[in-house]
C-alpha cells in the first residue's frame, strides 16, 4: 500500500459554511506530510475527519485502505495517534499517570514504554509535578506524547510546537524525523511557523478557504523555490545558444521570458547574449522559502 490516507471529493459543512470544499489528495506512506494554510483554512477540520472526530458532509475517504464507511474502520483507527488543538489531559495527574491513563484507554497492560515515550519528547525528568503546573511548551510535550501511546503507524499532528522554545522545537523536530525514518510511521503535520516545516516535511498540501489550491513533493518544492533569475529578453533563441554554451539550467517561461537557475555572472552573460544577438531588458532574483512561497501560492501579503 503505497497510499496511507486517501481524500476523494470531500466537503464538509457547518450550517452553509463549507470548512472543507471538494477536497481531494493522497498521502504516501512513510511520508512527513505537511498541511499549509491560514488559520481557518480547514486543516483542523481535514485532521478531525481523518481521525474520525467528524464526519464529511459529502465524499469519501479511506485510511489504510478502508473506507471511513466500513463498519470495521474502528479497528484501522487504532493505528492513528493525534494532537488535535489542544491535548487531552488530566490536569491534577503527573506525566507518567496521564500515560498511564492513555494506555489503559488503548487497552495496553504493559507500561514498560512509558518512560521511553516520556523520555524522548523530553519529559523524562519531571517526576509527580501535576500538569497543572505545566507550561505550555511542556503540555505539548506531553500531549504528542500521548499521540505516540499506541506507537501509531500514523500521527497526526495540529501545530505540535505551539508553544515551544527554539530549543524546543529542534528537539522535537529531530524525535519526528526519528520516528518518521525508524519505525516508518507516516506523519501528518500542521505548523505555522513555516521555516521549521521545511525541515520536516516531505511532501505539503497548500490548503486556503477549505481549499486544496496546491499539492507539491519538497523536491519539487526546493527546485521552484531554489535561487533563479528571471530575464526578460528579446532573442529566446539567440540567450538558449548562449546558456547552453555556459552549460547553466533555465527554463522558457514565456516569448520573451526565461528563468536561469544556476550562478552566473551577469556582466558575463549580458555580453554574450549581445554577442549572439540577444536583448536582455530587465533580470529579476527570486529566492523564495516555504513561507514566501505560500503567501504566492494563496494569493497573500
Amino acid at each position: 500500500m503505497d497510499t496511507i490516507v486517501e481524500v476523494k471529493n470531500i466537503t464538509k459543512k457547518y450550517g452553509k459554511k463549507k470548512a472543507l470544499d471538494d477536497v481531494t489528495l493522497s498521502i504516501p506512506k512513510g511520508s512527513i506530510y505537511g498541511l499549509v494554510g491560514k488559520n481557518g483554512a480547514g486543516k483542523t477540520t481535514l485532521m478531525k475527519l481523518i481521525t474520525g472526530l467528524q464526519m464529511p458532509s459529502e465524499g469519501e475517504y479511506k485510511i489504510f485502505g478502508v473506507s471511513y464507511k466500513d463498519k470495521n474502520v474502528t479497528r484501522y483507527r487504532k493505528q492513528i495517534g493525534s494532537l488535535i488543538e489542544q491535548p487531552g489531559i488530566f490536569s491534577e495527574l503527573s506525566a507518567y499517570q496521564n500515560m498511564k491513563v492513555q494506555f489503559i484507554n488503548l487497552g495496553m497492560t504493559s507500561y514498560s514504554r512509558i518512560n521511553e515515550i516520556l523520555e524522548m519528547v523530553g519529559l523524562g525528568n519531571v517526576g509527580r509535578k501535576p500538569a497543572m503546573a505545566f507550561s505550555l511548551g511542556m503540555k505539548q510535550r506531553l500531549g504528542i506524547a500521548l499521540a505516540m501511546a499506541g506507537n501509531p503507524d500514523l500521527l497526526i499532528l495540529d501545530e505540535p510546537i505551539n508553544g515551544l522554545d527554539p530549543e524546543g522545537i529542534v528537539d522535537i523536530r529531530e524525535m519526528l524525523l526519528k520516528i518518521n525514518k525508524e519505525n516508518g510511521t507516516t506523519i501528518i503535520i500542521s505548523s505555522h511557523i513555516l521555516d521549521e516545516l521545511e525541515h520536516l516535511a516531505t511532501d505539503y498540501a497548500f490548503i486556503d478557504n477549505g481549499k486544496i489550491v496546491k499539492q507539491i513533493s519538497s523536491v519539487e518544492l526546493k527546485k521552484e523555490c531554489r535561487k533563479s533569475t528571471e530575464f526578460k529578453v528579446k532573442g529566446i533563441n539567440e540567450i538558449c545558444i548562449v546558456l547552453d554554451k555556459l552549460g547553466l539550467e533555465y527554463k522558457i517561461t514565456g516569448e520573451e521570458t526565461i528563468v536561469v537557475y544556476d550562478e552566473f555572472v551577469l556582466s558575463e552573460l549580458v555580453l554574450e547574449a549581445s554577442k549572439a544577438g540577444a536583448d536582455i531588458i530587465d533580470t529579476e532574483t527570486n529566492n523564495e522559502n516555504l513561507e514566501s512561497y505560500f503567501l504566492k501560492i494563496v494569493g497573500g501579503n
